[in-house]
């Protein structure tokens, strides 16, 4: 319900900014919104050639394209003068986003069908897990401890190894993987949840837990950062591990409190340091890297830990195929079974991400975000925030709802600033150390048609926000001397 009525309130609230802004003036054409491609030029205006200033009739008539560009460099914007069919169209500024038409052919193009070639791979693997009983056995180990995190899920329930090997990929920042995972956890929940409509306790956990997104190796942003000329990629690696760690202990406690979830347990504790220690190591170990190994290392382990998971179930799989035998079926044929599983559930996902992505890309079109950033930066700044860290605030805003908006922003802000500037750094942290909620609470809930989310989406965005804080003071305990 609370998903509902957000989406609702941004699509509405954007529609009618969309509206008012044309019958104010403030813009000449909403075609943009349906029809525009992210980072085409905008239409501004559009007027004879005879009412121009008279240096930009004479430009555009020398000129051989009949257009003519003027660079303002205190703004960073071009204003560019096309004359066709006896007018000139005036263009100022870039889209934000696909309009809405583009984002929904982009989320069927670009989203779907990858998800959709993702989850037929790894839902074949997960099959495998199944009836090799490689997930039961996973279960059976891990049982004591997520029997204190998940009271509700049963003892040895395969639901446990699905959602360990989503936390694993996460950790490893191997995302093509998380999802078919956690999809695959989702539904098994499902099958023990007793109101089907409605978000269980159980499920609800393991969401927070999974948007905290604690990472060990950062791979796509260090690669961004490698690719923006960094001195050292890799320098934000520590910071992000911590940022992400906070945020999911945070997520652990929110919802833990909630539920009611008994935090003194030695399982628990004795799980929980047991993380922290292997952090530790394997941070005291990466230190001790000069910056070849460090990038040779942070490239190869994710790799390496997602073919391991690979090889590892298809060698456990050969060695039980006896069990395939038993129930009429072979390996081959039993990771096909899989694949058409992935599929069918890739299907059923789209709808929901769609709807999801439309109201974004409305928002973000229609001004109002910009409007909403803006206004949230100069409150900052006039209470004595950082420019460096207002400057980031776009990134940490648009994360929760845009993956590759946010994206776009952390690049434009290390190419701004620089990437070992201190806004280039903490944009990066921005990126690594949340989710992107509403892309995630679509994927998931729509995945198994609940309805009722409860208090799923507030505690997502409250650990969002605790990320962000953790980031600011992370990054300037670490980046600013």
């Amino acid at each position: 319900m609370v998903l509902s009525r957000f989406w609702l309130a941004i699509f509405v609230c954007s529609l009618a900014f969309v509206v008012f802004s044309l019958f104010s003036g403030d813009s000449y054409s909403i075609d943009y919104v349906l029809n525009g491609k992210k980072d085409d030029p905008i239409l501004i205006s559009e007027k004879y050639i005879n009412e121009l200033p008279q240096f930009i009739q004479d430009s555009i008539q020398k000129s051989e394209e009949k257009s003519f560009v003027i660079n303002r460099d205190t703004t960073n914007l071009d204003t560019t003068y096309v004359f066709k069919n006896k007018t000139v169209k005036v263009f100022s500024g870039v889209q934000k986003s696909d309009g809405l038409l583009p984002t929904c052919k982009n989320t069927l193009m670009d989203i779907i069908l990858p998800l959709i070639a993702y989850l037929a791979f790894f839902c074949g693997l997960m099959e495998l897990l199944i009836v090799s009983g490689a997930s039961e056995k996973i279960a059976r180990r891990l049982s004591p401890v997520f029997a204190k995190v998940f009271p509700s899920v049963p003892k040895n329930h395969e639901s446990i190894s699905y959602m360990t090997l989503n936390f694993a990929a996460n950790f490893l920042g191997l995302d093509s993987a998380a999802t078919p995972f956690g999809l695959k956890a989702m539904q098994s929940l499902q099958e023990i949840n007793p109101d089907k409509d409605k978000a269980s306790d159980a499920q609800i956990m393991f969401m927070c837990l999974h948007a905290a997104g604690l990472t060990l190796i950062p791979t796509s942003i260090i690669g961004y950062r490698a690719a923006q000329n960094a001195a050292n990629p890799a320098d934000v690696m520590l910071p992000c591990i911590i940022t992400s760690f906070i945020g999911t202990i945070a997520a652990l406690l929110i919802v833990g409190i909630r539920q009611r979830i008994n935090f003194f347990s030695a399982t628990l504790l004795v799980a929980i340091m047991s993380v922290i220690a292997a952090i530790v190591g394997l941070l005291f170990y990466i230190n001790t890297l000069d910056l070849v190994g460090k990038n040779y290392f942070t490239a190869n382990l994710s790799g390496l830990m997602l073919v391991a998971i690979i090889g590892a179930t298809l060698i456990f799989s050969f060695r039980h195929e006896k069990k395939f035998t038993d129930l009429g079926t072979t390996i081959f044929d039993t990771f096909v079974e899989g694949c058409k599983n992935g599929i069918q559930t890739g299907v059923k996902i789209f709808p929901y991400v769609m709807v999801m992505l439309v109201a974004i890309s409305f928002f973000r079109n229609s001004g109002l975000f910009e409007m909403i950033s803006n206004g949230i930066s100069f409150a900052f700044s006039n209470i004595g925030v950082s420019k460096q860290i207002t400057d980031s605030l776009p990134v940490a805003m648009l994360r929760p709802f845009s993956s590759g908006g946010s994206r776009g922003f952390m690049i434009d802000a290390m190419q701004n600033f620089g990437p070992d500037s201190f806004t280039g750094r903490l944009v990066c942290i921005f990126q690594c150390s949340a989710e992107t909620t509403f892309y995630v609470i679509a994927v998931y809930f729509g995945s198994v048609n609940i309805k009722n989310t409860r208090y799923t989406l507030a505690t997502m965005l409250l650990v969002d926000l605790i990320c962000v804080i953790t980031a600011i003071f992370v990054a300037s305990w670490f980046f600013i001397k």
